[in-house]
C-alpha cells in the first residue's frame, strides 16, 4: 500500500510540475488521513485530478483506491486526449478512445 501512494504522489508531481514555457493555472489539493483529492492544470491545457479513499481500514486487507483523470493536447495534431483510471488493489487499470482494450 505505502508503494501505490508513494507512486500516486510521485505521479501527480510529475503532472503537476510545468513544462517549460507553462504555468500552473490552478491547483487545489485536500488530504485527510484517509482520504484525499487534487486537482491540477498547465496553461497548456493539460489537466489531472484524482480522488483517494482508504478501503478496509485496519484490516489485513486496508488499500487505498485512487480514481481520476488525466489529458493533454497533442502539440503536432491538436487532438486531446484523456485517461480515465482506477489504481487500487488489482492495480493501475488505465482506460482511454486512445488505448488498446485487452
Amino acid at each position: 500500500m505505502k508503494f501505490l501512494i508513494v507512486f500516486v504522489a510521485l505521479f501527480a508531481i510529475a503532472l503537476a510540475a510545468p513544462r517549460p514555457e507553462t504555468e500552473v493555472v490552478r491547483q487545489d489539493s485536500e488530504v485527510g488521513p484517509e482520504s484525499f483529492q487534487f486537482a491540477s492544470e498547465t496553461s497548456d491545457g493539460s489537466k489531472h485530478e484524482a480522488q483517494g479513499q482508504l478501503k478496509n481500514k485496519g484490516s489485513d486487507d486496508e488499500a487505498i483506491v485512487v480514481r481520476g483523470s488525466y489529458s493533454w493536447t497533442d502539440e503536432k495534431t491538436g487532438e486531446t486526449f484523456t485517461v480515465n483510471y482506477v489504481a487500487d488493489e488489482n492495480g493501475y487499470q488505465p482506460q482511454g478512445a486512445h488505448l488498446p482494450v485487452a
